[in-house]
């Protein structure tokens, strides 16, 4: 077992290296199937379930090890209501309900209406699904995949793919996020020994 073999692998090696291990990996594409039937705005699936189901695959790991959830972002500016996105959160739950992995899907739009009651931290209003990867707690976890009508999928990784394939989960500091960093980093040390956790 060479669970390694693609750290250090070029940007393009990395992408077909992730989207083979993805193709291989039913609960995902199952989740991509359906998330594209749903066909919400900009839409993604994002985080856990793509770097989890990496790991598990180049560990030789069952393939659901340590997903707890899989992650649906989405991006609709047109109605900020909490009613508004109850209503898509309770439509793809309907649609998952034969999943045996339960889906966490949230508008990005509406998050800077919540955050800081939340974490006690203020949150500037996101303009796109794909800038709310640019404040994720952990650079190796800003990875986004959705597949498209034509079969194809569509990879977003604005911090690239090696710290996930390196099995190096990276600091990201665009926001304080110490105390995320470190609860997630603990959490996926105990399942995957394999990885280093850069401190904060």
């Amino acid at each position: 077992m060479d669970h390694l073999r693609f750290s250090g692998k070029s940007e393009k090696e990395q992408r077909e290296a992730l989207e083979n291990i993805l193709r291989d990996t039913p609960l995902v594409m199952e989740a991509l199937n359906v998330m594209r039937e749903v066909n919400l705005a900009d839409w993604w699936v994002v985080s856990g379930a793509i770097y989890n189901s990496v790991w598990n695959y180049l560990t030789e790991r069952p393939l659901e090890t340590g997903i707890k959830d899989i992650d649906v972002i989405y991006f609709d500016d047109h109605d900020l209501s909490y009613e508004a996105e109850d209503k898509e959160i309770s439509r793809v739950d309907e649609m998952f309900r034969g999943l045996t992995i339960p889906i966490e899907l949230r508008n990005q739009a509406r998050v800077h209406l919540w955050y800081q009651e939340k974490y006690g931290r203020s949150f500037s209003a996101l303009k796109s699904a794909d800038e709310s990867l640019e404040r994720y707690a952990s650079k190796t976890h800003a990875v986004a995949v959705r597949l498209e009508a034509d079969d194809t999928m569509s990879i977003f990784a604005p911090f690239g793919l090696d710290h996930m394939f390196s099995f190096r989960m990276e600091p990201n500091r665009a926001l304080q996020n110490k105390v995320t960093h470190e609860e997630k980093g603990k959490r996926a040390k105990s399942i995957w020994p394999e990885l280093e956790i850069v401190p904060w």
